[in-house]
């Protein structure tokens, strides 16, 4: 009986997770286990916004129900999070307690701290899915999300034209008050908006804007060139191929790859290119955009785009022989080369043609005797990076042997 009495004396404990009530800390200890294996979900029954606490999910409803059950004593400005309320009590009292280890401004909050950090390190850590984009502050990041998705959550309330920037409907609805506190220091004239008043100033340096975008150009022939952009006007076509362009220039770079011309020499490795800018980047090993699902950095825009795709398991292009579906043109095009048996590749030394151009490169070495692929350890040089991976993998079996 003693020890009966002993285990109902010891005080209650409460799951965090799921809000449920067991006798001792070492019944609770072992419940939190079941969490660990399969954390319980709760669900909004308005948004179906998923928590793995139901705390999380009481503070979320607030946004629906518009309780705010928090009030400064100060104002009386209401909030839903007890943590809003501690911030916003140090506006009235200045309090500043987080400090910048660099410059040595002061935040109320750590958030603010946080995001202040990432002007001296560079850090973007939110980049975008679909253009690879990347931004320091998730808020920019969302905005710019709009561009993509063409959503405008803001409508003026006069006239119900829709904005994707709160700021751009600020600036809009102050054609219909009149309001004009922007001046030009040339003419005197007013303006509702900065972006106005710029592009007005553009006038007095000889610039043209363009009528979709106010971006402007100094050259009447760059501004019809840009507006090509928003009409999706392609003037100019290859004669092979018919292949359209905007560009003239772009017209002379595709040409390279009917006529095989390859003007631009490659400094560090001697190829020879029809462009070399994307070229170059396998040297500097320079990866500017990342993944936003599985954070894998790529070279350019168009290698995200394309990877992108293992996500969304699209495969737009398809074999009209064999039903076969690729992700990329590029893929297909090659892929019909083995109906075809098209082996657009030779080689200038024996004339032995290949139906893809790396397979080319890699033969040239043959004749070259070029290894650009060397081990770190040993400084033995290979013709492929295949053959440099199989002799480390070699290297590392005798090591553990």
């Amino acid at each position: 009986m003693s020890h009966v009495s002993v285990h109902l004396d010891e005080p209650e404990s409460v799951c965090g997770l799921c809000g449920k009530r067991l006798a001792a800390a070492a019944a609770l200890r072992l419940h939190l286990q079941t969490h660990r294996e399969k954390p319980r979900i709760y669900s909004c029954d308005v948004c179906g916004k998923k928590f793995t606490m139901s705390q999380h999910l009481d503070v979320h409803k607030r946004i629906h129900t518009g309780e705010k059950p928090y009030t400064c004593r100060v104002c009386g400005k209401n909030f839903r999070q007890i943590g809003n309320l501690d911030s916003h009590i140090r506006a009235h009292t200045e309090e500043k307690p987080y400090s910048c280890s660099v410059c040595s401004k002061s935040f109320p909050r750590p958030s603010s701290l946080s995001r202040h950090m990432r002007t001296h390190t560079g850090e973007k850590p939110y980049s975008c899915s679909v253009c690879g984009k990347r931004f320091n502050l998730l808020a920019n990041m969302k905005r710019h999300m709009r561009t993509h998705t063409g959503e405008k959550p803001y409508s003026c309330s006069v006239c119900g034209k829709t904005f994707n920037h709160l700021d751009s409907m600020k600036r809009h609805i102050k054609t219909h008050t009149g309001e004009k506190p922007y001046s030009c220091s040339v003419s005197s004239k007013g303006f509702p908006q900065p972006g106005a008043l710029s592009r007005h100033m553009r006038t007095h340096k000889g610039e043209r804007p363009c009528s979709v975008c106010a971006k402007c150009f100094r050259d009447k022939g760059d501004l019809i060139r840009h507006m090509r952009i928003h009409t999706g006007e392609r003037p100019y076509s290859c004669s092979v191929c018919g292949k359209r362009f905007n560009h003239s220039s772009h017209v002379v770079t595709h040409m390279r790859i009917h006529t095989g011309e390859k003007p631009y020499g490659c400094g560090e490795c001697g190829e020879r290119f029809a462009e070399i800018k994307r070229h170059m980047i396998t040297h500097t090993g320079e990866r500017r955009f990342s993944c936003s699902l599985c954070g894998k950095f790529f070279r350019d825009n168009g290698d995200i785009k394309r990877h992108m795709k293992i996500h969304t398991g699209e495969r737009e292009f398809s074999c009209s022989v064999c039903g076969k579906s690729f992700r990329d043109k590029g893929d297909l095009n090659r892929h019909v080369r083995i109906h075809t048996g098209e082996r657009p590749y030779s080689c200038s030394v024996c004339g032995k043609s290949f139906n893809l151009q790396g397979t080319l490169v890699r033969h040239r070495r043959t004749h070259t005797g070029e290894k650009p692929f060397s081990c770190s350890l040993c400084g033995e040089g290979f013709i492929q990076h295949f053959y440099l991976r199989r002799h480390k993998c070699a290297a590392e079996s005798s090591a553990v042997n």
